[in-house]
């Protein structure tokens, strides 16, 4: 699985690859039915799948570390005060895993005195496994990724989230200034455009409805693969992370100002 430096491939990361491995195996065996969905107190389903994807790899991490915190979507938190926790999203999808398409994921990241490490991001039914460590690349399916160059919004590709949260937004005007703008404008969402932004083959994603669990690996990712990882105020993702802008370091900076609304 890991074809490159494999022998510089920490622990952690050797973990959080097998704990992904292990919840594929169980998402797979649901995939096409015969489970249960429930709903939240906010109304988003959760399945079985989701659970027992959550308990799996629960055991194989804390197992490996049992002195670290784990936050999990469907299990919450445990050791808060721990210097290293990891964030856990069992099936990051879960309408689209409900609804049999395959844009879900599962997600793993491991975050250490506060700042993200690493990351593990396994696209189950597309085959896509990609992961990074901080300072050691980012990889898929075992093949170096690398953001592109492109430097101009005109020449540019971006992916949106929800467009529905991005829509009731109040900078929803400077966005549309902004897909007028740009080249081509796709919603490929969930893990999958993160992964295109990483490998160079769109260059931006904008997201104004997530939670940290769902991109916490993904921003270790696309930081590894060289590009800028920030929320919709430039900020540094955090616990409290709500919204991406994500994109080649060539663009990053212009996108937050046009978002901003300042446009030179």
């Amino acid at each position: 699985m890991i074809k490159s430096d494999s022998k510089k491939v920490s622990l952690e990361l050797r973990t959080a690859l097998h704990a992904a491995e292990a919840a594929a195996v169980i998402s797979r065996a649901y995939y096409h039915g015969n489970f249960t969905v429930t709903r939240k107190p906010d109304q988003s389903p959760v399945t079985q799948a989701d659970v027992e994807c959550e308990e799996k790899i629960r055991e194989i991490i804390l197992n490996e570390f049992p002195d670290h915190g784990f936050f999990g979507e469907e299990t919450g938190q445990t050791q808060s005060d721990a210097e290293h926790l990891w964030l856990v999203d069992p099936i990051d999808g879960t309408k689209a895993f409900v609804r049999q398409y395959p844009f879900f994921s599962t997600q793993i990241a491991l975050m250490s005195a506060g700042e993200l490490i690493l990351g593990v991001s396994s696209g189950t039914m597309m085959e896509e496994l990609a992961w990074a460590e901080r300072g050691k690349g980012a990889w898929l399916n075992g093949e170096r990724l690398q953001v592109s160059d492109i430097d101009k919004l005109e020449r540019a590709s971006l992916s949106t989230g929800n467009l529905k949260t991005l829509a009731a937004g109040a900078g929803w005007q400077k966005m549309g200034k902004l897909v007028a703008t740009v080249d081509r404008i796709r919603g490929y969402g969930d893990f999958y455009h993160y992964h295109l932004l990483a490998a160079g083959k769109i260059d931006a994603v904008i997201e104004s409805d997530v939670n940290i669990l769902d991109v916490a690996a993904l921003s270790v990712i696309v930081a590894e693969a060289g590009g800028v990882f920030t929320d919709l105020d430039g900020a540094a993702p955090n616990l409290e992370t709500t919204s991406v802008l994500a994109a080649n370091p060539a663009l990053h900076a212009d996108l937050l100002r046009r978002l901003r609304g300042v446009v030179d």
